[in-house]
């Protein structure tokens, strides 16, 4: 019998079983181990709350993730099923047999499997399990220097002990809607009922109003947290924050209120930037930082991968700055847009891409006001880009002739993929003004690009203007 065979007698046995909800939960008691994850995959997908909260109480391996299922939205009902089903010891409770599951992860994760493999899950610490709290359960079997870290069978049961602790992993974004802050309230809950025995850990954390959560946000550990967005918030509120998330691996703070650039809070954020040795990603859009970047990038890590700073106020001066820094050779992602980069001269961006052919994958100068001429004199290093995977520069002053002199340079490009480009000039009858587009222009230029990307046979990468 082949692997498909058996694929699709597991899928009708457990469809067969999730027909019937109460035989469903009384056969779990006698599942065979090898069963639990083909079971799961359907359950969860049929939302079958009752049968999760029963499969995450007798859960046979030491992890449970959602991995790559999908959540419809924010289905809160099918996590909080899953989290009620949790096997939770208080002290009192110390001599008792406890389940195997010691991590459940419900965030989504298209490279994380249900289970972790077989070698992963010999130990009994899960490789996502969180690394820098002190309640986390690597932590905790790490304090009790216990010989079953190298030598745990996942076959065996083995005495749940109080200081052991089961591990929450969530991604939490504090919208203020009224379920999200149901939701809320319910961990709280489960956390204080827990007695010290459930660690939750919430490593992306989206923010819209530090005032309206702070108490949620005292009651999470925020050294767990490696990705964090803040949306609209004082400067000196958010400085607070950041102090404390020392290990940050992504900083996301669009529309950053603040006025003084030389007051004590721009100055506090940037000693707090200098002490994040694990960033790789920063986001700060809309940030005034005209003639200002040298001391962003002086406190920054060399060895950042993201930078996005569009609607910043960078001038050429500051694409000079920013081509002679340590972080150019290292960029695969860099959004410049917005920002009049390209008013006074285009050598110190050609600059950059120079340094950054190596490594940069998505590059972004929409509206910078690139003219024809600049464009042109920038297509043998964007033609060296070979790392370059996602271009876009739409809503500059482009004419059709260098739009397809730019296309036959990069079809030699293998990884660029996806171009999004300016409508050009010749389809408005004035420019950039929308309701003077000529579709049927448009339709033309689109046409021919198709045809001219066809005749390379570069029929994998897409070009599309940003309104497709």
């Amino acid at each position: 019998m082949d692997r498909k065979t058996t694929g699709t007698l597991l899928e009708l046995a457990a469809k067969s079983l999730l027909s019937n909800e109460l035989a469903a939960i009384h056969a779990l008691d006698e599942l065979p181990r090898a069963l639990f994850v083909p079971l799961f995959i359907p359950a969860f997908m049929g939302r079958h709350k009752e049968i999760l909260k029963a499969m995450v109480r007798v859960w046979p391996f030491r992890c449970l993730h959602i991995g790559t299922l999908s959540v419809q939205g924010l289905d809160y009902d099918i996590l909080e099923a899953m989290i009620d089903g949790l096997q939770l010891l208080s002290a009192q409770n110390s001599s008792s047999w406890g389940p195997k599951l010691r991590l459940l992860d419900l965030r989504q994760d298209p490279n994380c499997s249900i289970i972790c493999s077989e070698m992963e899950t010999t130990f009994s610490s899960c490789s996502r399990s969180c690394a820098y709290s002190q309640n986390s359960t690597l932590r905790t079997e790490e304090a009790q220097h216990s010989v079953r870290c190298h030598g745990f069978n996942n076959s065996e049961s083995e005495p749940h002990s109080a200081s052991e602790t089961v591990e929450l992993l969530v991604d939490l974004s504090l919208d203020g809607t009224l379920r999200t802050q149901q939701f809320l309230s319910f961990l709280q809950s489960k956390v204080r009922q827990s007695s010290g025995s459930l660690h939750l850990c919430c490593r992306d954390l989206v923010i819209d109003n530090i005032s309206a959560h702070r108490s949620m946000l005292q009651f999470l550990d925020p050294r767990c947290v490696d990705h964090l967005q803040v949306n609209q918030a004082y400067l000196r509120k958010v400085n607070h924050l950041v102090t404390q998330t020392a290990n940050l691996y992504s900083l996301r703070l669009p529309n950053i209120i603040f006025t003084y650039f030389v007051g004590r809070h721009f100055q506090t954020f940037l000693n707090c930037l200098g002490k994040l040795d694990s960033l790789q990603e920063l986001d700060l859009s809309a940030l005034c930082l005209g003639d200002r970047l040298q001391r962003l990038l002086r406190v920054l890590p060399p060895q950042l991968k993201t930078l996005n700073l569009p609607f910043c106020s960078l001038s050429s001066i500051d694409v000079t700055i920013l081509s002679q820094s340590s972080q150019a050779t290292h960029l695969r992602q860099l959004n410049l847009s917005h920002n009049q980069i390209f008013s006074e001269a285009h050598e110190p961006f050609q600059t950059l891409l120079e340094r950054a052919s190596g490594t940069l994958q998505h590059l972004e100068i929409n509206n910078c006001m690139l003219s024809d001429s600049t464009l042109s004199a920038l297509l043998p290093v964007l033609s060296h880009c070979s790392c370059l995977r996602v271009l876009s520069f739409a809503f500059n002053p482009i004419t059709m002739p260098v739009l397809t002199s730019l296309l036959h340079h990069l079809t030699s490009l293998m990884e660029l993929k996806h171009v999004i480009y300016p409508i050009p000039v010749h389809c408005y009858r004035q420019w950039d003004v929308r309701e003077s587009l000529d579709q049927r222009q448009l339709a033309e230029v689109q046409t021919q690009l198709k045809a001219m990307l066809q005749a390379v046979e570069r029929d994998d990468m897409l070009w599309t203007t940003h309104s497709a």
